[in-house]
């Protein structure tokens, strides 16, 4: 194992460091644009991202929510035709994380994807997150399937 990869004990499971990502998507029978459209308003995140928000509101160019870890501080990245949603999350602690979040054309609409980083968790937890964020972009592609 090389020392990038090197595990540290967490209640007895090895967790290995921040290398490990995971690639989740969904498509989505709308137009890319109609579903980045959706997907960037932080009034609609209380709709579909059940793990990030309860509730949204603004202060600055940043949107602050109630997550199940407390009040957390959202920036997207800036409105773009690339379909980027990237948004950084500034947790409770003061943590940032980045989350990658795309909005791309597929033949039979679009693909949304997210890249959720495994960041210092065990299995279990790693999984519960990537569920977690599978179940909201299936909510996201509810409220826009046509």
């Amino acid at each position: 194992m090389t020392p990038e990869r090197k595990a540290v004990m967490q209640d007895d499971a090895a967790v290995p460091d921040h290398g490990e990502s995971r690639h989740l998507s969904v498509v989505i029978a709308a137009s890319a644009r109609e579903v980045y459209d959706y997907a960037r308003r932080p009034e609609n995140l209380t709709a579909w991202a059940a793990g990030l928000a309860s509730g949204v509101t603004r202060d600055g160019d940043d949107f602050l929510t109630e997550s199940p870890m407390g009040t957390v501080r959202v920036r997207f990245a800036a409105e773009n035709d690339l379909g980027v949603l990237d948004h950084t999350v500034t947790l409770p602690d003061g943590t940032e994380v980045l989350n990658p979040l795309r909005v791309v054309p597929h033949p039979d609409g679009a693909e949304v994807l997210f890249t959720v980083r495994r960041l210092g968790m065990t299995d279990a937890e790693f999984d519960r997150d990537c569920a977690a964020v599978q179940r909201d972009l299936e909510t996201l592609k509810g409220l826009l399937q046509r």
